[in-house]
């Protein structure tokens, strides 16, 4: 597949995150775009207003007789995450067309670009953003594709004239092993995604096959504690080659020095909360150096960085209310998100609306869940969002419940959480989750926002 050669692309799942970014990158680039999702989003929405129509029905008549030949000018991309017997994947399997991976279709794009890969369990959209915001802020340019929307630019995807790319590396169905990067950054390596590895072994082989693919001359950035190799171990815990030191809030903004072999750069102002947030800007700040990029410029993009939706996203911020938005829905994510809540706002009491995100995950980590959320003042937990699973006997948010040791805890449906919020107005909101609890949002931020 010469992808300078496309001029149609019909992408199925073209909702996801990752999906819609190939759908622009590929608008941009003058051609024929349209796609399928199971149900109307926001992000569909959006993708329609920039002229990329969208499809809900599982029906091959609906589709642009244009995608209907196979050639070396159509191509069709699928996320893993669409079931495979969808009438759609069949129709285009039937009329010759090999169907591409999202991860498949980054490898190619990337192919001969120099590439900086971020991977990792958690931590990854945020660094990857990080890292896009320094290369565009500095002047120093870059393409990306983000696991998120940027609240900077309002996309998940960059576009500039030079040959650098940023890209979200996911280790999900091991869709990080097409990309052949420059500069690889491993975040995590937390055991998570069992139903696809099956256990922790398995998956940190599978990082460490990623990080054998860097080109001979390449960097390997990974965070100090993992059982990987490196070039540079980098950490916001403690000393490594490059270490985030006397991290500090001023006026709640985080604040911290950055130390390396040579120096340091001294009261750094990141623009998003959080020791998780620092150590992600470590990992950011340490490739910025290696391309060169002066000490100023990095300063400047750090304190201007505004984040990427649904990571520690505020939605109210008054006298009255606090409330912010995260996607954790990983247990370590979710201690990374409550640790930056307390430091911000110790004594104020906390409430946290919960979503678990696959039964799965719910399984493998119920221990670690009840740990974590027993930390939190209130509890409001919702049914498992099942995404691509099928229920699994004895695993629901009720067995989930039963483990979680704080006083005020519920189990919760959307309604609910909306009326209880409206009865008890808390002075401190956080929604979690990586389903469909962002659709409380909107509703929640209503109600916290009127008196």
């Amino acid at each position: 597949m010469n992808i300078d050669n496309i001029r149609q692309v019909y992408l199925i799942g073209i909702g996801g995150i990752g999906m819609s970014a190939l759908a622009r990158y590929f608008r941009h680039f003058g051609c024929l775009v349209a796609g399928y999702d199971r149900t109307e989003t926001e992000l569909t929405k959006r993708l329609v207003a920039e002229g990329i129509p969208v499809s809900y029905t599982d029906d091959f008549g609906l589709v642009n007789d244009a995608f209907w030949e196979a050639s070396g000018h159509t191509l069709i991309i699928y996320t893993p995450a669409v079931p495979s017997e969808l009438g759609l994947i069949e129709q285009f399997q039937q009329r010759g067309h090999l169907l591409f991976k999202r991860s498949q279709v980054l490898g190619l794009i990337s192919q001969n670009r120099f590439a900086i890969a971020v991977a990792g369990t958690h931590g990854k959209t945020t660094t990857s953003s990080l890292i896009a915001h320094v290369l565009t802020d500095s002047g120093y340019g870059c393409s990306a594709f983000l696991g998120g929307i940027s609240t900077n630019y309002n996309t998940n995807v960059l576009f500039s004239d030079n040959n650098v790319i940023v890209l979200e590396a996911d280790e999900y169905d091991r869709s990080f092993l097409t990309l052949f990067p420059d500069i690889a950054v491993v975040t995590s390596a937390d055991a998570d995604h069992l139903d696809i590895y099956g256990d922790k072994d398995q998956l940190q082989e599978s990082f460490q096959l990623f990080l054998d693919q860097l080109h001979a001359d390449g960097k390997r950035i990974v965070k100090a504690g993992l059982p990987f190799a490196a070039d540079i171990f980098y950490s916001a815990g403690g000393v490594a080659d490059a270490y985030a030191d006397r991290i500090h809030i001023v006026n709640g903004e985080f604040y911290f020095d950055y130390v390396w072999d040579g120096g340091r750069m001294d009261e750094v102002h990141l623009g998003v909360p959080g020791n998780h947030n620092v150590e992600n800007a470590t990992a950011a700040i340490t490739v910025a150096r290696l391309l060169g990029i002066t000490e100023d410029k990095i300063r400047r993009a750090l304190a201007s960085f505004s984040g990427v939706k649904r990571r520690f996203e505020y939605v109210v911020k008054s006298e009255e209310a606090i409330y912010i938005d995260d996607y954790a829905h990983h247990p370590a994510e979710l201690k990374a998100c409550f640790a930056a809540v307390r430091a911000l706002y110790p004594d104020k009491h906390l409430t946290v609306v919960f979503q678990p995100h696959l039964y799965s995950r719910t399984r493998d980590f119920a221990d670690e869940f009840a740990a974590v959320l027993s930390t939190v003042d209130t509890l409001l937990l919702m049914e498992i969002y099942p995404a691509r699973e099928l229920p699994i006997k004895g695993v629901d948010s009720s067995m989930l419940l039963s483990k979680i040791n704080v006083a005020d805890k519920h189990l919760c449906s959307a309604d609910a959480v909306k009326a209880f919020v409206k009865a008890h107005r808390p002075e401190l909101v956080v929604t979690v989750g990586a389903g469909n609890v962002d659709l409380l949002v909107e509703p929640l931020k209503t109600i916290l926002s009127n008196a």
